[in-house]
């Protein structure tokens, strides 16, 4: 299992030069690759292209986008800049997101997720691959050509938890992007469902990737406190709440790696064996020293 970092707590103080830093001495440590979220103000692909310039090897992977608001031409367009800039490095993770934040957030209409995602697909991955489309479908279209800024195009991986979004992901794309997934619901639902959708599309066997917040301390009590009430909105959400249900826990905080070194490594085992390909992890700590302490671990094993 391939470890990387999570940077997207990051994001509630941004700051472009403290990301691109973090990303720095995420390659510097040997770790394999960096995550973002595209939240708030802060465009993920934007912070991709600049750290592109100062680093040469890690890949650099949205987590994620969300589909709603960026025609899937727009994202092609940008998310191929990056690869550019990147030295093909990037990967594109998308996601549907969630009803409130559509409906509330963006005044939109969440209706037809499933074919929502199809048509985007079918737009985007076109242009990712070949910079044509011709794909005109029942919520997303676009039909038109332009020069490639680059011959080697972004994997993309889907944000999937559900059956169909599984099979969709194992059909169609480089993988999954989980959040809030513990191993009991890797080994039950995630990893037979994306990689049987895989195998039936004669595809490669599917990148899985877990992320969760990893505290390396000695008061772990207080931290799995903070953590909860941080994390409270992913135990309340539907798509997250089936899978909290599937590991028979009432809340993120959880199935979070929360410990000393011995017990959050047993943790990271544990999800490798589950069938992770890649974990991310969101560092947590009460101070630098922690943040340290899960930093060495994350580095060494």
């Amino acid at each position: 299992m391939k470890i990387g970092i999570n940077g997207s707590g990051l994001l509630t103080r941004p700051d472009l030069e403290a990301l691109v830093a973090d990303i720095g001495r995420a390659e510097a440590a040997g770790l394999s690759s960096y995550w973002l979220a595209q939240t708030g103000l802060v465009d993920a692909l934007t912070v991709f292209a600049v750290a592109g310039a100062t680093t040469s090897e890690i890949e650099l992977a949205t987590a994620v986008v969300p589909t709603w608001p960026r025609h899937p031409q727009a994202l092609a367009a940008q998310a191929l800049t990056t690869q550019s800039a990147t030295g093909g490095r990037t990967i594109l993770g998308i996601g549907l997101a969630h009803r409130p934040t559509v409906e509330e957030r963006w005044k939109l209409t969440w209706e037809k997720p499933i074919r929502h995602m199809l048509d985007y697909l079918g737009v985007l991955q076109e242009l990712l691959a070949t910079g044509t489309s011709s794909y005109e479908g029942e919520v997303w279209s676009f039909v038109g050509e332009a020069p490639l800024p680059t011959t080697e195009p972004p994997k993309v991986m889907l944000a999937a938890l559900g059956d169909q979004m599984l099979r969709i992901a194992g059909r169609r794309t480089d993988g999954t992007i989980l959040w809030c997934v513990g191993p009991k619901t890797l080994e039950r639902q995630i990893v037979p469902g994306i990689r049987s959708a895989a195998a039936d599309a004669g595809r490669p066997e599917p990148a899985i990737v877990c992320s969760l917040p990893v505290w390396v301390t000695d008061r772990a009590d207080e931290a799995r406190e903070m953590v909860a009430r941080s994390l409270t909105i992913y135990g309340e959400l539907p798509s997250y709440r089936a899978m909290l249900d599937i590991e028979g826990v009432a809340g993120p905080a959880d199935i979070s790696l929360i410990g000393t070194e011995n017990q959050v490594g047993e943790g990271l085992a544990e999800i490798a064996a589950a069938g992770a390909t890649h974990f991310t992890a969101v560092v947590q700590g009460f101070d630098d020293d922690e943040r340290d302490r899960a930093w060495q671990l994350l580095t060494t094993g």
